[in-house]
């Protein structure tokens, strides 16, 4: 099965995909995209395209590209059922014998009239450089980061910034726990620092009433008694994890919850946390609140997240990951505005409309200084709770 799945996306990689039915296509504009992903195809083939490991090994490097790129070739199929002509170019930007440079100056994309990049951070500044150079959208999938990016009205970033998140962040707890006592636990480090700016920076900004936040910065080795020490046996506090670093939330969150029976707690994290969310369902964490933001929340409950699961359970014996649901949607709702806008599409890269599992809300990011567009990005945030094992969406 997932052998078939990597000479499909071999296939893709250097074949024009040309979705079309019997209807007359005539009648509908022909486009053009391109999409991006880390393939790894010549880590995984040799050079005449034998697979390199065993048939029931498959590493899971590999994975997250080639789950982004399933999705969007389910969407490309539901596209080209509708009899919308679109021309596809699928580029592997882990291929070993072409830099994603050489691979974006190719002929064939002369006239591309879109790139959805599956990128990593340090490939963010190449992608929306090529966007204003070509006056083209760019839809940067992945990385929660601007590059550096400004001036720029064709580039949009789907998973929104530290900035964005800490401000979002903020924001629930003036909503739901403004009158709770507030402890910030930190650990030493720059991002910690940088989040506690962009705290500090919107409390002066809000037009609410600020949080009183108390700031505590923890040792390496943090015991349960260290944290007692700021907590209140009457009521209820709203603990927050200000660091990325996800070995620290699961140690803080471990020893609160051990805290619990003594000490009420809600716990807030940040979206690292999202990769500790099957630790949470563990006994050690039953009783308090454990809460987190995402941009990307599915229950999986709509039509056609259960098509993509009956596909995948039927075709390839598999539950698809959320990489394939945002693949799927970031293809079909943006290739769906192209058709619409055409060549307009950069004017309304905001417009909500397709949206199929998230609820993007895609605003322009205003530089505050220039006064200009810098980029858009999705300001949408999912807050999901967990306690005792369940899982909610809270709002």
């Amino acid at each position: 099965m997932v052998k078939n799945s990597l000479i499909l996306v071999v296939v893709v990689f250097f074949v024009l995909i040309q979705k079309s039915n019997a209807q007359d296509s005539t009648a509908v504009a022909r486009h053009k995209i391109a999409i991006f992903a880390p393939l790894y195809l010549d880590s995984a083939f040799g050079p005449a395209e034998e697979y390199k490991y065993a048939k029931n090994v498959f590493p899971k490097f590999i994975n997250p590209g080639l789950e982004f790129y399933e999705g969007a070739q389910l969407a490309l199929d539901s596209i080209g059922r509708e009899g919308k002509p679109l021309d596809v170019f699928v580029y592997d930007t882990r291929s070993a014998t072409e830099t994603i440079e050489q691979q974006l100056n190719k002929p064939e994309l002369n006239d591309v009239e879109m790139i959805i990049a599956h990128c990593s951070g340090n490939e963010v500044r190449l992608f929306a450089q090529t966007g204003l150079t070509r006056n083209i959208p760019v839809i940067n999938v992945t990385i929660p980061n601007d590059g550096g990016t400004s001036n720029n009205p064709f580039f949009v970033l789907l998973n929104p910034t530290l900035k964005t998140q800490c401000e979002g962040i903020y924001k629930y707890i003036q909503k739901y726990h403004a009158l709770d006592p507030l402890i910030v636990f930190r650990k030493k480090g720059m991002l910690e620092d940088q989040i506690k700016s962009y705290f500090d920076n919107y409390s002066k900004a809000t037009v609410s009433v600020p949080l009183k936040i108390k700031y505590v910065d923890l040792p390496e080795n943090f015991s349960a008694a260290q944290l007692a020490q700021h907590l209140d046996s009457n009521h209820l506090s709203f603990c927050l994890a200000a660091s990325l670093d996800e070995n620290f939330g699961r140690q803080l969150v471990t020893q609160l919850a051990s805290l619990y029976k003594k000490y009420p707690v809600t716990i807030m994290g940040m979206p690292t946390w999202d990769g500790l969310r099957n630790d949470f369902g563990r006994a050690e964490f039953k009783g308090p609140e454990i809460i987190y933001s995402t941009p990307f929340y599915n229950p999986r409950t709509d039509k056609v997240s259960n098509d993509i699961i009956n596909h995948f359970n039927n075709t390839m014996y598999a539950r698809p990951s959320d990489m394939v649901f945002r693949g799927y949607e970031v293809t079909w709702k943006f290739s769906r505005l192209l058709f619409q806008y055409g060549k307009d599409l950069s004017s309304n890269l905001a417009n909500s409309k397709y949206n199929v599992f998230i609820d993007y809300n895609i605003q322009p990011e205003i530089n505050r200084q220039t006064m200009r567009l810098d980029y858009f990005e999705n300001k949408k945030l999912y807050f999901l709770k967990w306690q005792d094992g369940a899982i909610k969406s809270v709002n």
